[in-house]
């Protein structure tokens, strides 16, 4: 089935209350992200009723985004707690998306609170022996600098993958289990991930919508059916058939999550 590595259900279905719908409809398996418990008790409802109807599944996951490290405290540590809470019940996929956030300034002056946030993260993740999806919005290089740690990990998923190339293969090479997810910006002609999306091996590639955050040019917000337009921008760039692709970026998100329709054990 299709497969979707990031995305916000619950914040989709604020803007697109058919959202859940239309998932279904589209069969798309999805990485779910959330980053407080209101959210994420919305996608484990979203998740069981999956099961229950055998439904293409929602993984659960969460994380204290990196933006959030510039926000005042008490909106942080409830979602710190809950994270703690989650991983050792064992309710979560996997965790993120968590990582670093330079593009503003007061972003960049949260730094020090923000590797704090991620050195908890990459610990809870070990504990319970799960994947990290990573948010580096120009912060390339913290991947480099805790690359020993995140080779520690089952896996680690790069959302909307901000490097190069040939920063992908040296993260490769320095034992990371690391994927390289795409999404709207290649239909935006981002270069920098238009180039890397074109060389990176086929088995290290996962597709995104981001829903809703990143939307096609001219949509209001960004939808799960925009994963057959990026899937085929990717095959173009690629000069892959999609049919193929999909199979191969599928594998990939299956050998992330092995469970499938089982996540923790349920149906």
């Amino acid at each position: 089935m299709p497969s979707d590595a990031h995305a916000h259900p619950y914040d989709l279905l604020q803007v697109f209350p058919q959202g859940e719908e239309e998932r279904r409809a589209l069969g798309i398996s999805c990485a779910a992200s959330a980053w407080n418990l209101r959210e994420f008790e919305a996608q484990e409802e979203l998740a069981r009723q999956a099961r229950i109807d055998r439904a293409a599944p929602v993984l659960l996951c969460f994380a204290v985004h990196p933006q959030l490290a510039a926000a005042p405290a008490s909106r942080v540590r409830p979602s710190l707690e809950a994270l703690e809470t989650l991983v050792r019940e064992g309710r979560l996929a996997g965790v993120g998306e968590t990582g670093f956030d330079y593009y503003r300034p007061d972003f960049r002056e949260a730094g020090p609170f923000q590797e704090e946030l991620f050195q908890t993260h990459l610990e809870l993740a070990l504990s319970g022996g799960l994947p990290v999806t990573l948010h580096l919005r120009r912060a390339m290089h913290k991947a480099f600098a805790h690359a020993k740690a995140l080779g520690k990990l089952p896996a680690v998923i790069f959302h909307a993958y901000p490097g190069s190339f040939e920063e992908g293969l040296s993260l490769l090479k320095q034992g990371i289990n690391a994927y390289f997810s795409f999404g709207t910006a290649l239909l935006l002609n981002h270069k920098t991930a238009r180039a890397a999306c074109a060389r990176l091996p086929g088995e290290r590639l996962l597709l995104e919508t981001d829903a809703p955050y990143q939307p096609l040019r001219g949509a209001a917000f960004s939808r799960w059916s925009d994963l057959a337009a990026i899937l085929h921008g990717v095959a173009a760039l690629r000069q892959e058939n999609p049919a193929a692709l999909q199979a191969q970026v599928d594998a990939n998100f299956q050998r992330i999550w092995p469970d499938g329709l089982t996540v923790n054990g349920k149906r």
